[in-house]
């Protein structure tokens, strides 16, 4: 352990376990004091532009002055109660919002605590709607390749095994149907045939909308998503938009499902729901699904209820976070930050081992065609000024919707000459 680290980080690091890392070879984390606007502050002195926006939460910034004060209110109120044959106004405040903002008949919120949870009670959602409609058959779901939902076992059974977090339990898992998303006419003619002749055996498709995120930050047209909800509607299938990442303004529009002018019958939301403050996602259901649990028969509710469901902080700090999309320009923000990402990101399409360039809202992508060691090129990053966090052949930015232009310029120009060396 590095002398210079503080007492705090010594005592405890030895204890936990960190994410995504081969705890036997990985270089220690580095220690935060604290954060502020687009920067994340370091122990040792150093301020890094944070390019990521912690995995894409922290849409507003950091340290928001109104979502802190909001969750502070809050904290004095009431910090959290059982969700279960109770209810309050932060949690209903919040679900009024969400289904007011989500096209169409998406009006029904079911509150868990993280993405992946999210996911699986949309799944669950969906087995149970065929079950309570006395369809037993209906037990598989289509996903995507290059598609990922999460860390949770049944997430874990419809992300792509491919895209290597989960390929150690690819032989172990409730096996899924894995397909091509059906792009151009050999997809296409792939997906049409496979649905004719299983649709009987299906229960949902699962997609994440314009892009799949951890599967390698892979753009696809809205023309996509409109073919999966024709292909949903011709098979009576349920279709689940997984907006955990595009949710919020990332891709441009408040929703990615908007800029296809198409609804799901559930919607997934997390990360930037709570301007990245604290732990919340939402399950959000059409007006159809919700009434395929009504019912005299007891066995026909949704039997599923997360410990710290709706709780009060977190829907004070998503309530705070909706209001800041109402009061401030965050959709123009994004519109300049995508401007200034193409202009300032362009020219590595040109340098020598970068294979593709790639850029939508507020997301970059830099594809590198041989990246061998994506933590040496993030220590690189860290050590210029910067933080991203590049995974298999990409290093990517998204940043907060509210980075200046200036420190927009920094942190990419900083990339590109991190790259070029």
């Amino acid at each position: 352990m590095d002398a210079k680290q503080p007492a705090w980080f010594a005592a405890g690091f030895p204890h936990v376990w960190p994410p995504y890392s081969q705890m036997k070879t990985a270089a220690p984390p580095l220690a935060v004091e604290r954060t502020e606007g687009v920067r994340i502050y370091l122990e040792d002195g150093r301020a890094l532009i944070d390019g990521i926006a912690s995995w894409w939460t922290a849409c507003h910034g950091y340290n928001h002055p109104h979502i802190r004060q909001a969750v502070i209110r809050q904290l004095e109120i009431m910090p959290h109660v059982m969700f279960g044959g109770l209810a309050h106004a932060p949690a209903l405040t919040l679900a009024a919002r969400l289904a007011k903002l989500l096209p169409d008949d998406l009006t029904r919120v079911f509150f868990s605590d993280s993405g992946s949870v999210a996911v699986e009670v949309a799944m669950k959602m969906a087995l149970q709607f065929w079950l309570n409609r006395g369809e037993h058959g209906r037990t598989k779901f289509v996903a995507f390749r290059d598609g990922y939902h999460g860390d949770t076992l049944g997430t874990m059974a419809v992300c792509d095994p491919g895209e290597g977090m989960h390929s150690l339990f690819s032989g172990l898992l409730p096996p899924q149907a894995m397909l091509n998303l059906p792009t151009d006419a050999a997809s296409i003619a792939t997906f049409d045939d496979y649905l004719d002749r299983n649709a009987g055996k299906i229960a949902g498709m699962l997609v994440e909308p314009l892009i799949q995120g951890a599967g390698g930050m892979i753009f696809h047209d809205p023309e996509v998503l409109r073919r999966l909800r024709a292909a949903a509607d011709r098979h009576g299938l349920i279709l689940i938009f997984d907006e955990i990442f595009t949710g919020f303004g990332r891709t441009g529009t408040m929703f990615a499902c908007e800029a296809a002018g198409v609804v799901p019958d559930i919607v997934t939301l997390s990360k930037a729901l709570t301007g990245g403050t604290m732990a919340l996602a939402a399950t959000v259901a059409t007006g159809r699904i919700f009434d395929g649990f009504l019912s005299d028969d007891p066995g026909h509710a949704l039997m599923h209820g997360p410990t710290f469901m709706a709780n009060a902080l977190a829907c004070a700090a998503a309530n705070a976070s909706l209001d800041l999309f109402e009061r401030e320009p965050r959709l123009r923000q994004v519109a300049e930050i995508e401007v200034g990402l193409r202009e300032q990101l362009g020219p590595l399409a040109k340098v020598g081992g970068i294979k593709d360039v790639r850029v939508t809202g507020a997301v970059g992508v830099v594809q590198i065609d041989r990246l061998n060691d994506p933590k040496a090129l993030q220590r690189a990053c860290a050590e210029a000024g910067i933080w991203v966090r590049p995974f298999r052949d990409i290093v990517y930015l998204t940043p907060s919707f509210t980075i200046g232009a200036d420190d927009l310029e920094r942190l990419t120009g900083t990339l590109r000459k991190v790259l070029a060396a």
